[in-house]
């Protein structure tokens, strides 16, 4: 896609309000991009308030199936799998470019999973969707692409220590709330000075789905479907960063 500077590029941020969505808008800042409009749209319960976004005060829209009417030519999704179920088609109907946050479609055969570090080529064999990896199999494909590239890694065994901040606001509630029993908003268990070998639900062969993501994610990005690998995923007690052991 060719553009001319002097026309400015349309972005919508699709969920801008939530956790992952103001991460976005934090990076988009630091980067600081010339020659972009962009549109911030939330659910019908933030939509309408005010968020502070580049030194400027922006109003959130509602998201709604009409919302992609005029066309824009990326779309950032930061809202959740059912809403990118939803609305990434519609969006990519209309012309623009997804780019998808959540699993949805990470593992869609017919949708590229992208790292650009490592497997930039992908992204130019979409359908107008492109996903977006797990937050630790992004870091952890980074540094396993160049050993990959000369030694042919043979088997992968992943452990995973994950901050709070990667459940969402509720997560870092219960953390900084020291939460237990009743009073818990997020887990299953107090986090507070305490581990859980337990991030998102737990499937038929042992693996958590948070352990089957960084195992399939994997072999797609790596293009090694049959490349064996384990992984173990812990929610630990620190608010923000995640650690990886291979």
């Amino acid at each position: 896609m060719i553009y001319n500077m002097k026309t400015k590029i349309k972005v919508a941020i699709v969920g801008a309000s939530g956790l992952v969505g103001r991460t976005v808008l934090k990076v988009l800042e630091e980067k600081n991009l010339n020659n972009i409009s962009y549109t911030l749209f939330s659910s019908k319960k933030s939509a309408n308030t005010r968020i502070k976004f580049q030194n400027q005060d922006y109003i959130l829209c509602e998201l709604t199936e009409k919302s992609f009417d005029s066309h824009f030519d990326y779309c950032i999704f930061c809202a959740g799998g059912e809403t990118s179920k939803k609305f990434a088609p519609i969006a990519a109907s209309k012309g623009s470019i997804v780019i998808d946050n959540s699993s949805y479609f990470r593992m869609n055969p017919d949708v590229p999973l992208v790292v650009p570090e490592v497997n930039p080529e992908a992204m130019l064999k979409n359908n107008g969707i492109i996903a977006n990896p797990n937050c630790s199999t992004i870091q952890a494909v980074v540094a396993l692409k160049p050993l990959d590239d000369k030694y042919s890694i043979k088997r992968i065994v992943y452990s995973t220590y994950q901050a709070v901040s990667g459940s969402g606001r509720f997560g870092i509630e219960d953390l900084r709330n020291k939460a237990s029993g009743n009073d818990l908003k997020k887990f299953p268990h107090s986090i507070y000075n305490n581990c859980i070998p337990h991030i998102d639900v737990f499937m038929d062969d042992g693996y958590t789905k948070e352990e089957h993501k960084m195992i399939d994610e994997t072999r797609k990005i790596l293009n090694k479907p049959n490349l064996p690998i384990t992984a173990t995923a812990v929610r630990v007690p620190v608010e923000n960063c995640h650690r990886r052991i291979y």
